[in-house]
């Protein structure tokens, strides 16, 4: 005979072993969708101003000025196995010192339920645009990019970008700042 321990035990690890298999089902079953898809971005004001940089020198750094336009829908990414969407807006691009910048200006999470269509005009950025030297006046090619990751309820965690990107220059001179 087998004790209530023994018993309880045998219940409990053939349960996990079901919740398991069902959860592996779950990601399993939205494994390929393709969560890609198209986003407008524009800007409306570009500014470039030359300032210190209290928080880590006393040198002054570029500090980029913009506002945006976003439209994008992302009704259809929700299914059974999303969550939230995290959005994150990026900035790309060159300096003399470093190949490759990358800046995160904006983000939002937006939870299962609510509305997933974007539609914003004249957006301030939520993050600073510092640049660690002087490489935003007059800079030719910024890109602006959509991302966003899917939180699931089970499976992976894939970073997604938007298809479609708005590139746009910073003005050759700085604009005056007020003292």
């Amino acid at each position: 005979m087998h004790s209530v321990l023994t018993r309880g035990n045998a219940i409990l690890a053939y349960t996990l072993s079901v919740l398991a298999f069902l959860t592996f089902c779950c990601f399993v079953s939205t494994l390929f969708v393709d969560y890609r898809t198209a986003a407008t971005m524009s800007t409306v004001k570009v500014l470039v101003k030359n300032v210190p940089d209290y928080s880590a020198s006393r040198e002054k750094n570029d500090l980029g000025y913009l506002t945006f336009d976003l439209q994008a829908n992302l009704t259809h990414l929700f299914n059974w196995n999303v969550k939230q969407l995290f959005l994150y807006l990026t900035a790309e691009y060159a300096t003399d010192n470093n190949k490759l910048n990358q800046i995160v200006l904006w983000d939002k999470i937006i939870q299962r339920g609510a509305d997933a269509a974007l539609d914003y005009k004249n957006m301030n950025t939520k993050y600073y645009f510092w640049d660690d030297g002087n490489g935003l006046k007059g800079n030719p090619n910024v890109t602006l990019t959509l991302s966003w990751n899917i939180i699931p309820n089970a499976g992976l965690l894939p970073n997604i970008f938007a298809t479609g990107s708005h590139s746009f220059n910073f003005p050759a001179q700085y604009t005056a700042s007020r003292v």
